[in-house]
């Protein structure tokens, strides 16, 4: 301490105010009339007895959090890996909320230049990719589903791709097909060199971030291609990269299902780290869905979602 600040600030006194303000809930006017000096001064000796040492502020992360009771919990009732779990959600974007949970298990996985990370469409993925989620030089990034038709940049996943992929400090591998062609061209698709390198990764990577879509006739905005009418999706309950299935994680199919441009069920299974990243109550049963599918093995969510799976039977 420079004498100035020691003639102005005695140790003593900056214990003081410290105390009062930190130890017996006194306001600053309140140790500013015990004291005899102005609330500047309190001000001021309370920023120095935290520079000093005298005070320490240490910050506790809830056990509700992370590797506490509730996730712990979470991940044995969907019998999947782990769970890292957020505070609850709010507000319009959901990026900045998920995001530190999403870095969390892409630092857990052990990416090293040349795997693969797949990343499916959806708002919440794209919201996250735009926030930073840790750097991981020379990895490949690339789409899990084929782009829709649709005006929003989360339905391309190639733009999800994009931003990832930079955000990363990886390399992107775009998939240039849409994510339910017609016959003809699906069948020329199986043959384009471009197209068939993408789907060669999926059988070869390392991790996959994906949404879960609730059910589809709960939504007010499907993919275009998605056929409302299809008797069979009375049954479904969610998606995963655009694979529709019932309450018990079975695939639920519709006309024209079997040409989707998607990575299949069983290449999702395979894969060692697979991220849901999903909020909401009214996403709890598709998410348990999908774990009983073994569509992923990691989830990223928050609390208050976390307990209302835990209340589904």
């Amino acid at each position: 301490m420079n004498p100035e600040t020691e003639a102005r600030f005695p140790h003593q006194l900056m214990y003081t105010a410290a105390k009062q303000y930190y130890l017996e809930d006194a306001t600053q006017a309140e140790i500013a009339a015990s004291l005899g000096v102005s609330r500047a001064t309190v001000s001021r000796l309370l920023t120095e007895a935290r520079k000093q040492g005298i005070v320490e502020i240490r910050v506790h992360r809830p056990e509700t959090l992370e590797d506490g009771r509730l996730a712990a919990e979470l991940a044995g009732f969907l019998g999947i890996q782990r769970v890292y779990l957020v505070p609850k959600v709010s507000g319009p974007k959901l990026g900045p909320w998920l995001a530190p949970g999403l870095a969390r298990a892409l630092a857990d996985t052990g990416l090293e230049p040349g795997d693969v990370v797949l990343v499916s469409s959806g708002s919440t993925v794209y919201e996250c990719a735009r926030e930073g989620l840790g750097r991981f030089p020379g990895v490949t990034v690339a789409p899990a589903v084929g782009g829709q038709e649709e005006p929003q940049p989360w339905f391309q996943t190639n733009e999800t791709t994009r931003i990832l992929a930079e955000g990363l400090g990886g390399v992107p591998s775009y998939l240039y097909a849409p994510a339910l062609p017609g016959p003809e061209l699906f069948y020329s698709l199986q043959h384009e060199p471009s197209v068939r390198r993408v789907m060669d990764l999926w059988a070869r990577a390392k991790c996959a971030i994906m949404g879960v879509g609730s059910a589809p006739l709960m939504r007010q905005v499907v993919p275009a291609f998605v056929p409302r009418e299809a008797p069979g999706l009375n049954q479904a309950v969610g998606d995963v990269c655009s694979r529709f299935y019932d309450r018990d994680g079975e695939p639920v199919g519709y006309s024209g299902s079997e040409r989707l441009v998607a990575t299949s069920p069983e290449e999702l299974r395979r894969i060692p780290h697979s991220i849901a990243v999903a909020v909401g109550t009214e996403k709890a049963a598709a998410i348990v869905a999908a774990a009983k599918g073994g569509y992923f093995n990691r989830l990223v969510t928050d609390a208050t979602t976390a307990e209302s799976i835990l209340t589904i039977s």
